[in-house]
């Protein structure tokens, strides 16, 4: 199946066509599923004819986007979590022996279905036992490297591919502000953020992808794990730029059982600075997405692109 292809089928997967990957994953499928909110790949709750594992969550990969190794070296990744006593949702083992098949071109996943709410807010207790869990976290990361996963801003494509492929989508009445606020961030960044403290992360440890069992924090949504700084783990679970206790009382319970790189709270305004490129990015890329156009209405609006220069502005001339 050609790229093209892969891609249509990947933008409306056909309903044969979830069920025939469970089924050849050795699951019996009672036909009933629900497809489940993902922006990035596509994820279905579908039931099975079984009392023992009743639910499994599909999870289909977006064409293109990582290669088998990349997602082999996520579930390895998870797979050790676990042997480390953190709780992880580990894929499950497929009728190939494998964590992961292939259907239609489209390399797809399989889950259990476990049960945890996303908390609606942190006390300080709450927010020392994340600590504590990145930790955990972050001393099996630091066993040894990835081979096949991305380095934070650097590989697969630099932040520098990202800038040029968003000289075609920034409006150009704002063109020469983003792109001299971006320029300033990027050379920043490589000046100051050092790769060789790079370790295994989550990569987008935000508060959406962090559940609660009622006795037990874990994290979920391990797509973007990467090679990154241990600090990328931390800044998106502030409630906002200025959240100065609750960064000591996650950095409190992180120190209970690792270090916490201090200078690496300076880099923290950068790592904003990326993340508002590289997701601008992101949507560009994916703009051919046929719900793209519709998530993201005001992506080629001046009030969009106008919102975007002045944040990017506020890091590059406030750090």
């Amino acid at each position: 199946m050609g790229k093209t292809n892969q891609k249509s089928s990947f933008y409306e997967l056909d309903p044969e066509v979830v069920l025939k990957a469970t089924e050849l994953a050795g699951f019996l499928p009672t036909g009933e599923f629900t497809q489940l909110n993902s922006y990035e790949n596509r994820v279905f709750d579908i039931r099975l004819e079984d009392p023992k594992l009743s639910r499994v969550i599909a999870k289909f990969y977006r064409p293109g986007r990582w290669s088998k190794d990349c997602i082999l070296e996520e579930h390895q990744f998870l797979d050790e979590l676990r042997s480390e006593g953190l709780t992880a949702i580990n894929p499950l083992v497929q009728k190939n022996k494998s964590t992961l098949n292939t259907v239609h071109g489209m390399h797809v996943a399989f889950f259990p279905k476990v049960q945890g709410r996303m908390p609606e807010e942190f006390l300080k207790n709450d927010l020392k036992q994340v600590g504590r869990k990145l930790a955990l976290l972050h001393n099996v990361g630091a066993q040894k490297d990835f081979e096949h996963r991305p380095y934070l801003g650097i590989l697969p494509d630099s932040m520098w591919d990202h800038l040029d492929l968003l000289q075609e989508k920034v409006v150009p009445e704002l063109w020469s502000r983003y792109e001299k606020a971006a320029t300033e961030i990027l050379i920043r960044f490589e000046d100051l953020v050092d790769p060789n403290e790079f370790l295994r992360i989550h990569g987008d440890c935000h508060r959406g992808n962090i559940l609660s069992n009622g006795q037990d924090f874990f994290f979920v949504d391990f797509d973007d794990c990467m090679m990154g700084p241990a600090a990328q783990d931390f800044w998106m679970l502030f409630s906002s730029s200025d959240s100065k206790e609750e960064e000591e009382e996650i950095i409190s319970g992180y120190e209970e059982l690792r270090e916490f790189p201090d200078h690496q709270l300076g880099w923290i305004p950068l790592l904003r600075g990326l993340r508002i490129i590289s997701y601008a990015a992101w949507i560009a890329r994916r703009w051919e997405d046929p719900s793209f156009p519709r998530l993201f209405p005001d992506f080629s609006t001046y009030t969009y692109w106008a919102e975007e220069t002045e944040a990017l502005e506020k890091i590059a001339w406030s750090t």
